[in-house]
């Protein structure tokens, strides 16, 4: 016979341990009515009487002894297995998700690499896919986004640090075009989707025409390659632009940088020190 709640199985334990139903009632925190039902129930789903009842309280009966034996060894592992989770919880390993964008390696990894020197059972996954990864959906437990301020609801942000963007071209660029007094008469390559809440990206969007772009690529390499080339102007990341000249550079260009959990993560061990290691990133 199948027994359908396990509730009732720590009813008759806490009964079988205590002796009585009001000892029970208290152990468990429920009325002493909600134990008589609960035993009641059980007794007719096993077919067979679990207690002699007398005036002094509950002894049990041999079926009873068995349903005992069973329960505490049952209730045991439970315990155990709760232990193991919560320690689990408690432990900085596994897997940690994080979502970025392809140009703040230079920002960032340093302090990742750190971060796994210190736990080494945490295996990283850093992905800087141009889509945006849900963190309502579990997909990834920590983004760095930039631009606004996220307001979706349930996210906990933090700020990370603000990005100067800046327009570089190599020396036979400029030297073949001139200075940017005209967006209009220059060519460009541009990231893709991934940066498209970056504030320069609207601005040369509103700018230039379609033909003025050689390449979009979400690959920063890539687009260094053609920069360097000479073939065009592009924003890069400081630590890329060696040896570039930068054309231009504007203030509304700057970009925040923000750090998003979700609130059902954000306490967690894990996520907690991959917090406290970017935010140092951040402040370096």
């Amino acid at each position: 016979m199948k027994v359908e709640s396990w509730d009732d199985i720590r009813t008759a334990l806490a009964v079988a341990r205590s002796g009585t139903v009001s000892g029970a009632a208290q152990m468990l925190g429920v009325h002493h009515a909600t134990v008589i039902r609960r035993i009641d129930a059980l007794e007719e789903q096993l077919q067979a009487r679990l207690f002699q009842r007398h005036p002094r309280g509950y002894a049990l009966t041999e079926a009873g002894q068995a349903l005992l034996k069973a329960a505490e060894q049952a209730d045991e592992r439970f315990s155990q297995m709760s232990a193991q989770i919560a320690g689990a919880g408690d432990r900085i390993e596994g897997d940690l998700i994080i979502t970025s964008l392809p140009e703040l390696a230079d920002l960032l990894m340093p302090r990742l690499i750190s971060l796994i020197q210190q736990h080494p059972g945490l295996r990283l996954r850093y992905l800087t896919d141009p889509r945006l990864f849900r963190l309502d959906a579990g997909e990834a437990h920590l983004a760095i986004r930039a631009g606004a301020q996220p307001t979706e609801p349930d996210y906990v942000v933090l700020p990370l640090a603000s990005t100067s963007h800046h327009l570089y071209a190599s020396a036979g660029y400029l030297d073949a075009h001139g200075p940017v007094d005209d967006p209009s008469g220059h060519r460009f390559v541009l990231p893709g989707s991934e940066g498209r809440g970056a504030p320069y990206f609207k601005w040369i969007h509103d700018r230039v025409s379609p033909e003025n772009i050689v390449m979009v690529s979400n690959d920063v390499a890539a687009r260094e390659a053609v920069i360097r080339a000479g073939l065009a102007m592009g924003w890069l990341p400081a630590g890329s632009a060696a040896g570039l000249i930068r054309a231009m550079a504007m203030p509304e260009w700057d970009s925040d940088l923000w750090l998003v959990t979700h609130v059902d993560l954000h306490r967690t061990p894990k996520v907690q020190a991959a917090l406290s290691a970017l935010r140092d990133a951040g402040r370096g």
